[in-house]
């Protein structure tokens, strides 16, 4: 779990070295705030992907926009029925409804500082994914909770293809 340091302002410090840190076979989440530490505003996270390894499937957040900044790397995100390559520096916001995935380009890794506004409580929703990674529950066992991530799962073609284009890198035995 996350340290959080709230202040007396009501401002929120996440030190680096206490932030909850979720390892997801080739991919690492650092869980920062979440919306009840933040009263409601945003949920944060950073996401870092192995060369090639899919982020998200295709989604939509029917209450919350979704703000991706590119801390390193190159990836590939969803918007709508369009795939948009964004770059080390590039910042991308999917509004609230609009389809959505994301995962690192062909032949690349990435980093990414994911915020969601205003905030959904996440935090349980990405150790939920961890547990399916580690085959404790089903991937359908994730179906039952859209609504109360705002997370709803959805078919893209478009997507699938671009994705059919990237192979996934075995994960490392390091």
């Amino acid at each position: 779990m996350s340290l959080i340091v709230p202040t007396a302002d009501g401002t929120v410090l996440v030190r680096a070295d206490d932030a909850e840190v979720l390892a997801q076979g080739p991919s690492t989440i650092r869980l920062l705030a979440d919306s009840d530490d933040t009263g409601g505003a945003l949920s944060t996270q950073i996401v870092q992907l192995g060369r090639n390894v899919p982020g998200a499937v295709p989604h939509r957040h029917d209450s919350s926009a979704e703000m991706f900044y590119i801390l390193d790397g190159i990836v590939d995100v969803l918007s709508g029925t369009d795939v948009v390559r964004a770059n080390k520096g590039d910042l991308l916001v999917v509004p609230a409804g609009v389809p959505h995935a994301f995962g690192a380009a062909c032949g690349h890794g990435a980093e990414l500082l994911i915020v969601i506004t205003p905030g959904v409580q996440r935090f349980e929703y990405f150790r939920h994914l961890g547990r399916i990674v580690r085959g404790e529950l089903p991937r359908e066992s994730l179906l039952a909770e859209q609504q109360r991530y705002d997370t709803y799962f959805l078919a893209s073609p478009t997507w699938d293809a671009n994705r059919a284009a990237t192979p996934v890198e075995p994960a490392s035995a390091e």
